[in-house]
């Protein structure tokens, strides 16, 4: 493959969240977040694997932002845990938190590094949840003011600022299949969480204006990869259309192409999108600076099957196609798809992008010598990255790239079986082990063109 080579100014980055590395889940007053609840229930991760301590980030981010600083990356994407700043979701915030996140974003522009924080990163307070969850409007409300509280103690240091990660995983896993917390099963009905997530963005963006830098910009980290015909047939592809509109165009056309598609609510139940209200429309549109997009792999769909309300059924990618740890399909092509289909949906509305996440999972194992060996990954990253560049050289506006990601994690359901970090961690001892991938993405970082 030829030598990736990206413009001066691009953003390296890694990227975390809160729960999935920094433990210390009861410590300085953070309260229980869905999270919490979710994986210290039976059956839920694998494992019974929970967040307790996961990486002890929380006592050792010193240590991880010199990770950082070696590797050469010039911006760390990160999310503050809501229950750490508001354990109960509402009402004053604990400075214990907010500290916390102080001393981190200090120690990473020390560096040099740039902070992109996160608002959210699926942590909800669980007494918010009791309330309703994100059913709620008023939930949206109380992101808001969680919004403001941070702006106000980070707003004079931090630029970017992404508000919610990936609503589409919120919305469908979390309360739709049950597979994430809160674990509800909601299947259809989930449009009301759909629309908080998206509408509390612009509550958000109203409550963080006046308590930042001038410069900062906002925007959603939206999880998207097209939907692709699983055969030949006219059903099979308008079942990918279809998929592509309920799992892209859902969260995406609210904010560049005005409104919700028409074809996606009319397969939801119109109940549930009673909770529009007036001049929703242009909150869920404010403030989107820029497009967020964690990719890792394309869908499948085909005509759906007798009885499936859905106007697709999932299918098996191609088996020519390698697959990940978590049998996604590995396609770098999909990135290129994916964006250029963006650009072409949206014009002159579309924002400037910053791939967000885009990593892969691993078994990953120290070796005789104490190395831990990648090469998958490195063929993933270097796959991705040319896919990346090719839609760059066709006009689209992509500013940085975030790899997921910095540390093996807790990975929520899967928890500590599956492996995305460049870093591994040795869970029992908390020792850090650079991994072949880390030393292949620093070498390509120091072969960029100067900052």
């Amino acid at each position: 493959m030829a030598e990736l080579r990206f413009p001066a100014g691009f953003t390296w980055g890694v990227a975390t969240s809160a729960y999935q590395i920094e433990g210390a889940v009861a410590e300085h007053g953070r309260g229980p977040s869905i999270w919490d609840t979710f994986s210290h229930t039976p059956g839920r991760t694998a494992n019974g694997d929970h967040g307790d301590v996961a990486c002890d980030h929380y006592h050792r981010y010193a240590e991880d932002v010199a990770l950082m600083a070696d590797l050469g990356v010039s911006g760390y994407r990160f999310s503050v845990a809501w229950p750490r700043i508001q354990p109960t979701g509402r009402g004053a915030p604990d400075q214990r938190g907010l500290d916390f996140y102080a001393r981190l974003v200090d120690a990473l522009l020390r560096r040099g590094i740039e902070p992109c924080l996160t608002l959210y990163h699926w942590d909800l307070p669980q007494p918010l949840e009791d309330a309703g969850g994100w059913l709620s409007r008023d939930t949206a409300e109380r992101f808001a003011e969680y919004a403001g509280i941070v702006a106000g103690a980070l707003g004079d240091r931090v630029r970017l600022w992404v508000t919610q990660n990936e609503p589409v995983v919120t919305a469908f896993y979390g309360y739709g299949l049950g597979i994430h917390a809160p674990g509800r099963t909601l299947l259809l009905d989930v449009f009301p969480v759909v629309h908080h997530l998206l509408t509390s963005h612009g509550l958000a963006v109203q409550a963080m204006r006046p308590r930042l830098r001038p410069d900062a910009v906002t925007g959603i980290a939206h999880s998207l990869g097209l939907g692709r015909p699983a055969g030949r047939s006219a059903a099979d592809a308008a079942a990918a259309r279809a998929l592509t509109a309920m799992q892209v165009h859902l969260y995406t056309d609210p904010a560049f192409g005005g409104g919700y598609p028409r074809e996606v609510l009319e397969v939801l139940p119109a109940a549930g999108q009673q909770v529009i209200r007036d001049g929703d429309a242009a909150l869920a549109a404010l403030g989107h600076d820029f497009l967020g997009i964690n990719y890792y792999a394309p869908q499948y769909a085909r005509a759906p099957s007798p009885g499936n309300p859905l106007p697709f059924d999932l299918a098996e990618p191609p088996p020519e196609l390698p697959r990940s740890g978590m049998g996604l399909a590995v396609d770098p092509s999909g990135l290129t798809e994916l964006l250029l289909h963006l650009a072409d949906r949206y014009g002159p509305a579309l924002p400037p992008a910053y791939i967000t996440e885009n990593g892969t999972p691993g078994h990953d194992l120290r070796g005789p010598d104490g190395g831990v060996r990648d090469p998958d990954r490195i063929t993933y990253l270097e796959g991705h990255l040319a896919a990346l560049r090719a839609a760059m050289d066709r006009g689209v506006d992509v500013r940085g790239y975030y790899c997921w990601s910095l540390l093996d994690n807790f990975e929520w359901t899967f928890g500590y079986d599956m492996r995305f970090g460049l870093v591994y961690v040795d869970f029992g001892s908390q020792r850090r082990i650079r991994k072949t991938s880390y030393r292949w993405y620093s070498d390509l970082i120091a072969r960029q063109p100067v900052r």
